[in-house]
């Protein structure tokens, strides 16, 4: 903090730069959540153009998200090991190449490769911003503004997703949806060259590369087991197979992070029971978020036969519902403290998941996108429960914190988009979203009743 605050008053040029410095950063940032949500839209297109099934098109989504998630814990390690800043743009330079091979993949293989590089970048990219952020506004209303506008990117990118993707695949082709990120990823590289200074470099932990190996594999194993459910059959012994390893991959990551002396999760983070409370909610709001995502862009392009244009304008008031109601949950969080905006939030995502429950080939267009905007409501409970996370996780683990809390939610939605695309389809083979929707409703029930437990108190 001394060499930020030194920093800032002997380098007038980049202290008068803040803005641009701010904008570099959340340009990064920017890009993981666009493309979490710009890439659903181009989905039934990708298939036409180079082939691939539905678990083909689950890998697509969830091999970007699988990445993001094992790795995020470790990439934020590698920032207090090499600096923030020389890290953030190896995210950068890893997630615009990734894009380009993305863009010009010739078959399914090549692009979910690319694709988890993507992941790969993005994994670097969100706590290395927090901590570039921390270093270059080190005084408190500065660096709450700085904050702020760093969680209404967040809004923005998943907002401008489906609309944007639907305009580039209607218009341009769906690779223009990968395209778009290389410019958008060497813009952030050149301010934060120009305007950033590196953050000191700690005396971080050795790499634990047996967590590290395990996480993925056993991430990628129940993700596959899931996936192929909707191929083989819940009964057929290759989704049983790929569960079972994955269980084991699981139970020897936990054995492992409690024996090692550095591990990549500290276990003892989860003595907290407001933090393990915030995390699990966390997975189950992602869990919901990402799999509806998916859910909704094949089912209305699949089974009601909308154009990928029109399919990004109906989906684009749940993702606009979701950035106001989360630029709205930190006003609301300050009057009545964190719990109130969670239940609320989460009891929209039930309502919401319940109405789509309901949605059939006769539904007019405008109540499908009235069921999105009830969705969206779940946007209320994203900055309330990162609120308690940090706010109550032991003071030793204050940093960890928000890595933990973001990958557990990054692996809800690996989960989310393989589980509910596994009940996707019917037994004719026509996209149905009666039960996927059901078990979204009941995720998000079980959230809320998770919520209305815990115990917080107005700041």
């Amino acid at each position: 903090m001394t060499r930020a605050l030194s920093y800032s008053t002997s380098s007038p040029t980049r202290r008068d730069s803040g803005g641009w410095a701010l904008l570099g950063v959340c340009l990064g940032f920017f890009l993981v959540l666009l493309d979490a949500t710009i890439v659903n839209v181009a989905l039934p297109a990708i298939s036409a153009s180079i082939g691939g099934s539905l678990s083909v098109e689950q890998w697509t989504l969830n091999a970007y998200t699988l990445t993001f998630a094992a790795c995020m814990l470790t990439a934020g390690s590698l920032g207090d090991r090499w600096g923030a800043r020389r890290c953030f743009l190896g995210g950068l330079a890893l997630f615009g190449a990734a894009s380009a091979v993305c863009a010009a993949s010739p078959t399914t293989s090549v692009l979910i490769a690319a694709r988890a590089l993507q992941g790969g970048g993005a994994a670097a990219l969100v706590p290395c911003s927090l901590a570039l952020i921390a270093h270059r506004f080190p005084d408190g209303p500065a660096r709450d503004r700085a904050l702020g506008a760093w969680g209404g990117i967040s809004g923005a990118g998943l907002a401008s997703g489906p609309i944007l993707g639907g305009f580039l695949v209607g218009s341009l082709g769906w690779r223009t949806i990968f395209l778009i990120g290389v410019p958008v990823a060497a813009a952030s590289a050149l301010l934060v060259v120009v305007t950033v200074d590196e953050t000191p470099r700690r005396a971080a932990r050795r790499t634990d590369l047996p967590g590290q190996l395990l996480a993925v594999a056993a991430l990628a194993a129940l993700s596959a087991a899931l996936t192929e459910t909707s191929t083989h059959g819940w009964a057929d012994w290759q989704p049983i197979a790929l569960g079972l390893s994955g269980i084991a991959c699981a139970i020897a990551f936990v054995r492992t992070e409690r024996t090692r002396h550095e591990p990549m999760l500290p276990l003892g983070i989860f003595t907290a029971r407001r933090f393990s409370a915030a995390t699990g909610i966390g997975a189950l709001f992602n869990f919901g978020l990402y799999g509806t995502l998916f859910c909704l862009s094949i089912y209305l392009e699949d089974t009601l036969h909308h154009s990928t244009r029109n399919t990004g304008l109906l989906i684009l008031p749940l993702t606009v519902v979701i950035a106001c109601c989360a630029l709205l949950s930190g006003r609301l969080s300050a009057r009545t403290g964190p719990r109130l905006p969670m239940i609320v939030g989460l009891g929209g995502g039930v309502a919401g998941a319940s109405l789509f429950a309901t949605v059939g080939a006769t539904t007019p267009i405008w109540l499908i996108a009235t069921c999105g905007a009830v969705f969206g409501v779940i946007g209320l409970a994203m900055p309330a429960m990162t609120s308690v996370a940090l706010g109550s996780a032991p003071p030793s683990y204050g940093g960890l914190s928000a890595a933990v809390l973001n990958a557990a939610r990054q692996t809800g939605g690996v989960l989310g988009v393989a589980l509910l695309g596994s009940v996707l389809h019917t037994s004719t083979g026509v996209p149905d979203l009666r039960l996927a929707m059901t078990v979204v409703a009941a995720s998000y029930l079980l959230a809320a009743l998770i919520a209305a437990r815990l115990r917080t108190t107005r700041p």
